[in-house]
């Protein structure tokens, strides 16, 4: 009967399970799990499946799609808007007689919600879409023993515990398995571990039991969920499936606890907070100024939700889904995939890219990068004697083999055909090594031994000095050892050559005939850095972003790999140091340190949650399982399309090449989206906050309202229609070299430089209106004329400054995109320029319209064109010359 397992939901259970397992024999595990060496049957597999569950991690579940329809209205404009529409339709739609009423404003402004929370609806449902797709490219399978031992394939989700599963080359381990078989297994963990060497895996015997002290992922006789076959083959017993597995631990972990607040979020949320306390504190000002000067309540109550509105960017919703949209598929031309739309502008802001080192930086192989002789020198006969011994190992050659044999292709083109096999020690956990003896073609034989280097010494006797063996002293041993050393330090595995004449009991060869060999030299093999990855480096250091390496590897490994890259070097931390911190220090001690080495998947996120604590934006890119909660504590989680299936879900964008290059691009991206965005941010708040100011003087001052509350509305929907290219605009160089992150307080400094020049200019163009233009239309000064003339010179009054808002805050978009020169040295593009020149003509010509009398304009006479042409042509003056010095870069 098939025991129960006892490891669902216990992190504690389940690694007792593991180690229980580990510990059986194997007819052990096959009665424990209630299966056979010829595999379950049809009905077994069912009742497995039944009692365990599915072989599928738990996936984090997105909501229902009325769900997500209604958090796509979760903005906090949006709130704001449809605060002011509410009490605009109270105002204009409910509270006044029927003849009094109307909808226009609340009408407008639902409208506008409508549009933009729709956009982004269907934005993130694409983005969406294009990341399951992804996920569901490949569909992989494997082998597994099933009705009476007949092999057949099936997708991973559909294994079951008790399923005996054949592994090969290649393989992606599918669950928890119990090793009952093995031969040259050697499997690739870095995707649960972080450790780019393959490890062996075998059937553990009655001498090889685990201990106390053995990590669960260093048990050699379990394979686990995730990892891959390198070579060789074996054969293993389910003994743990989806949740249960130590990936489905990372998995369930992830898909608790709440969603994560990004520094965009953080960013919007404190905008939308400083505009919240500028709307209540001018709101009930303007308000309040109107009543006593107008003496209408209810028209101060319309114009005061009418600037409301105008110090709201209505539009922004919509602009920061379309700019986002755009981002998106300008990403996706660099083979980047956005999950998370917000993820562009975070992508953008990170200063600090942490990320793994193999396969990222590395190439995740192994190369042979010395093959030298006792002397330290590269020589051709170590590569030819471990040519020899690769090519003719029988059973499936691992990653090693692989990089010897490359590595002579070319230089000993058909030596193998002069050398034939005729006896094989293989490799085993014991001894480290395998030993052929080959046949030459005068009769002779001679047994080669590749493998460590401190097993092949210590089986020698002798060892190769010029052309004659000698006696391997004590002395020599330890200058090789030495040497080896330093080729560790580099980052490099090291395999010792022996080689011994005549071997006898060939035939018959057991591990005691390898004895008195000699030793012939030393291969040392590396994981090669990308050669695109120094590139990228350098590409994101100039961009303002600071390169860490978050590894389980070693450190003397990662050191090399960063100085082999350039990556300046600033100090090393490992998992026992970061273990040994608490986060205060941690925080501090990060920040001043390069490459993390030795960390487990939780001291990984513990350094990523120090960095950001510290005011950093911090990206992290990984692929593994071990990679998974880092990526989720971090700003913005970068993976591949290749990567484990818990770390694509656990990513915001993943790529389609695992190359850091592809990265940079996709942070460009990032950042020139951002700054559009932001655009339409300081752009907006500024000029609407240098106009309110500009209200309050005119409620203050002037006996009537500079605009009513339909002409201001007017204005604003004018101006942000506009303003809907912005997405589309192009961004100058220079404004995506650093970080490009939400600030508030940079906003609120834009705006209280450039928002009282607008001001400024409007209470130019109100003496202009009051005291020149409009008496010089009705023959007199206000307090001359009667009734008719007064309706005259409002009409004339606000069509002036209705015009000239419009002209300023349009031109205000082209001075505020850029520290050059506009229109020269830096112009807009083609659809802005459009829409700007569209909207300055249709504000331009209303009052020459039918329209006119409707909207209470009159048309503008000849002299104030002229007029108009010198207060804009000071107002653009006075804005290029504040933003120049604003930023003049500051001198010691």
């Amino acid at each position: 009967m098939e025991r129960d397992i006892p490891s669902q939901g216990r992190d504690a259970h389940r690694g007792a399970w593991l180690r229980h397992m580990a510990a059986l024999s194997r007819d052990e595990a096959y009665r424990e799990l209630g299966t056979r060496p010829d595999g379950l049957t049809g009905a077994e597999v069912e009742a497995s499946r039944a009692r365990h569950g599915a072989n599928a991690p738990r996936r984090i579940r997105r909501p229902s799609p009325i769900r997500r329809l209604l958090s796509s209205f979760a903005d906090p404009f949006t709130y704001i808007l449809v605060g002011i529409a509410i009490v605009s339709a109270l105002t204009g739609c409910i509270l006044p007689a029927p003849e009094g009423r109307d909808a226009s404003m609340p009408l407008i402004i639902c409208g506008i919600v409508l549009i933009s929370g729709t956009l982004r609806f269907i934005q993130d449902e694409r983005s969406a879409h294009a990341s399951d797709a992804l996920a569901n490219m490949i569909t992989t399978t494997c082998t597994v023993r099933r009705g009476g031992g007949g092999r057949t394939e099936v997708p991973l989700s559909e294994v079951v515990v008790g399923d005996v599963v054949q592994l090969g080359p290649g393989d992606l381990v599918p669950a928890e398995l119990r090793i009952v078989a093995a031969r040259d297994l050697f499997v690739n963990q870095a995707a649960l571990t972080g450790e780019s060497q393959p490890v062996e895996k075998f059937s553990m015997s009655a001498d090889r039991a685990p201990t106390a002290d053995d990590a669960v992922t260093d048990l050699a006789d379990l394979a686990f969920m995730g990892t891959t076959v390198v070579s060789g083959a074996g054969e293993g017993i389910v003994v743990a499936t989806g949740s249960r597995t130590l990936m489905g631990e990372v998995s369930a972990a992830l898909t608790g606890g709440t969603e994560k607040v990004t520094a965009f979020d953080e960013g919007v949320s404190e905008t939308s907070r400083l505009l919240v306390r500028i709307m209540l504190t001018m709101v009930p000002i303007v308000f309040a100024l109107n009543c006593l000067t107008k003496g209408s309540w209810f028209d101060a109550l319309l114009f005061s939700l009418s600037v409301a509105v105008g110090l709201t960017p209505e539009m922004l919703p919509m602009l920061v889904t379309t700019c986002l949209g755009k981002g998106a598929v300008d990403m996706s031309h660099e083979r980047v995939i956005t999950k998370r739309l917000d993820s562009i502008c975070d992508l953008g802001a990170i200063d600090i890219l942490c990320t793994d080192k193999t396969g990222t930086l590395t190439e995740n192989r192994a190369e042979l990068v010395h093959h030298l002789d006792p002397q330290g020198t590269e020589s051709p006969r170590v590569l030819r004697y471990a040519f020899l011994n690769s090519h003719f190992e029988t059973g499936l050659r691992n990653l090693i083999d692989g990089a010897i044999i490359r590595r002579a292709e070319g230089w000993m083109d058909g030596l193998a055909d002069g050398w034939k096999r005729v006896d094989e020690l293989p490799f085993d956990f014991e001894r480290r090594r395998v030993s052929v003896v080959l046949e030459d073609g005068t009769g002779g034989t001679h047994m080669v031994t590749k493998g460590a280097l401190a097993e092949v010494l210590g089986i020698c006797s002798m060892v190769e000095v010029g052309d004659a063996p000698r006696p391997l002293t004590p002395q020599l041993r330890d200058d090789l050892t030495t040497k080896a050393q330093q080729l560790a330090d580099q980052g490099m595995r090291v395999l010792g050559v022996a080689l011994l004449d005549d071997p006898a009991d060939v035939g018959a060869l057991t591990a005691e005939d390898e004895h008195d060999m000699t030793f012939v030299g030393s291969l040392a093999f590396m994981d090669p850095p990308k050669l695109s990855a120094a590139d990228a480096i350098a590409a994101l250091a100039a961009h303002g972003v600071e390169t860490k390496v978050l590894t389980g590897d070693s450190a003397r490994v990662a050191v090399h790999v960063c100085q082999e890259l350039d990556i300046p070097l600033k100090g090393t931390l490992t998992g026992a140091d970061v273990e040994g911190l608490d986060d205060d220090a941690l925080a501090q001690t990060a920040q001043g340190a390069t490459v993390f080495a030795k960390l487990s998947p939780a001291q990984k996120a513990r350094v990523v949650h120090a960095l950001r604590s510290r005011g950093h934006t911090v990206g992290f890119m990984g692929d593994g399982v071990n990679d998974a909660a880092a990526m989720r504590e971090s700003d913005c989680g970068v993976s591949v399309d290749t990567a484990v299936d818990v770390a694509r879900e656990s990513a915001d964008i993943i790529l389609l090449e695992k190359d850091l290059m592809v990265l940079e691009h996709g942070i460009e991206c990032g950042r020139r989206s951002f700054q559009n965005m932001l655009k339409y941010v300081e752009m907006t708040v500024s000029s609407n906050f240098g106009n309110i100011f500009s209200v309050l003087v005119a409620a203050a001052f002037l006996p009537f309202l500079p605009m009513t509350a339909v002409q201001l509305l007017l204005l604003n929907l004018i101006y942000d229609i506009s303003c809907t290219a912005i997405p589309w605009d192009g961004v100058d160089d220079e404004l995506v070299r650093a970080p490009c992150s939400w600030s508030t307080r940079a906003i609120r400094r834009t705006m209280l430089q450039l928002g009282p020049i607008s001001s400024l200019f409007d209470l130019l163009t109100y003496a202009l209106l009051f005291f020149v233009v409009c008496p010089a239309v009705c023959g007199g000064a206000w307090g001359t004329l009667g009734p008719d003339g007064q309706v005259l010179f409002v009409a004339t009054f606000q069509t002036g400054w209705f015009v000239q808002s419009m002209w300023s805050q349009v031109l205000f978009v082209h001075l505020i995109r850029t520290r050059r020169m506009p229109f020269v040295q830096s112009r807009a593009a083609a659809p802005v320029i459009a829409l700007s020149a569209a909207a300055v003509a249709l504000a331009t010509v209303i009052p020459f319209t039918p329209l006119a009398g409707v909207l209470g304009f009159s048309p503008p006479p000849a002299l104030y064109v002229g007029l108009l042409a010198a207060v804009i042509a000071g107002y653009a003056c006075s804005v290029m010359c504040v933003r120049r010095l604003a930023h003049r870069p500051h001198r010691p």
